[in-house]
């Protein structure tokens, strides 16, 4: 799975509007907070406004801020927002590929790692990571040695 620079951006823009729930922030503010390209933030924005996740105020006084508590709000929500499903297949759902005899277990593959996506994604809120406090299970497999290697 990759994370496009799309997911990433959006994900860090609705942590940083967790972290200053008390209300709207300037979308320029917002920006330089997380280095993001305005232009490209304020389309992430307007993605997660379409989602429900982020409204919005014009005006001297308005900005963006969550649409719910940030403890509501998970990840595996903010990048299916800008990107749709967590995991796909040549653009399909893994439940919808089709394989001929000797690669059909590909498909059970394929699910199996979008259940697991789902397992950490989830399970983090934009709260959580806010804060820095992951959930036990997203910690325990962040601190095993072998998820830092690549190969």
């Amino acid at each position: 799975m990759r994370v496009t620079a799309k997911a990433d951006y959006a994900v860090r823009a609705a942590i940083e509007l967790a972290r200053h729930e008390e209300g709207p922030w300037k979308g320029d503010d917002l920006a330089r907070a997380q280095e993001i390209p305005l232009s490209f933030l304020e389309n992430i924005l307007n993605q997660l406004k379409s989602a429900g996740l982020v409204r919005t105020q014009r005006g001297p006084e308005g900005g963006y801020w969550l649409a719910r508590p940030a403890g509501q709000i998970t990840l595996a929500e903010v990048i299916r927002a800008v990107e749709g499903p967590l995991v796909g297949v040549r653009g399909e759902r893994p439940e919808d590929v089709h394989y001929p005899d000797g690669a059909k277990a590909l498909q059970e593959v394929w699910i199996a790692l979008r259940a697991n996506v789902r397992a950490v994604l989830e399970q983090v809120t934009l709260a959580d990571a806010a804060r820095g406090r992951l959930p036990a299970s997203v910690k325990r497999l962040a601190r095993d040695e072998e998820a830092w290697h690549t190969r």
